[in-house]
């Protein structure tokens, strides 16, 4: 990511909290583009989920984070994963932000308006980034996508997995089975 874009991120992040977001929106820019998303209960659900089970697999002291800025490859990323989960040894930068190159797994739980995000420019910049693990819930089609072997830009291997069946992450640096049994549906 170019200097300049880490700066107009900054900038735009910084006037962004001054603004009167209203409570339980969620805010990112991909592509330059703000978007701002109401968190609704399903979409906290599976979110809670997916965290609990990588704590429950990791310990509490694992660095798992819910939209917290991270700037990813791209023209003006600032991406706030729903989920994302950093190495160990990560530390954050000289100015505050974490890494996207400390980024091991991301999970996105599909919201109506930017689903877009989620499957085209987002899946772009995390396989751009190298992001071992990529996880789309979507539960509005009662599915996972899993999305492994980022390569040239692109992941190599796509997996559906509908929402009942476990989602088998073993042999990846998450080395689990996410339940998906009850994953919340709209």
């Amino acid at each position: 990511m170019a200097v300049s874009d880490t700066r107009w991120l900054d900038e735009m992040f910084e006037r962004l909290e001054r603004m009167p977001v209203p409570e339980g929106f969620r805010v990112e820019i991909v592509g330059g583009n703000v978007h701002m998303t109401p968190q609704r209960d399903t979409h906290w659900g599976i979110i809670r989920r997916i965290l609990r089970a990588l704590e429950d697999r990791f310990g509490r002291e694992v660095r798992v984070f819910s939209d917290v800025r991270i700037d990813f490859p791209g023209h003006q990323n600032g991406f706030c994963p729903d989920i994302a989960m950093l190495k160990d040894s990560a530390r954050k930068d000289d100015t505050g932000h974490w890494l996207y190159q400390d980024v091991e797994f991301v999970a996105e739980v599909i919201s109506e308006g930017t689903a877009a995000n989620d499957y085209g420019p987002k899946k772009t910049a995390y396989a751009v980034a190298e992001v071992p693990v990529y996880v789309v819930a979507d539960p509005y089609q009662g599915r996972c996508y899993i999305y492994t072997d980022p390569k040239d830009g692109d992941y190599e291997n796509r997996t559906p997995v509908d929402f009942g069946t476990d989602v088998d992450l073993t042999g990846t640096v998450v080395d689990l089975a996410l339940k998906t049994d009850d994953f919340p549906r709209d």
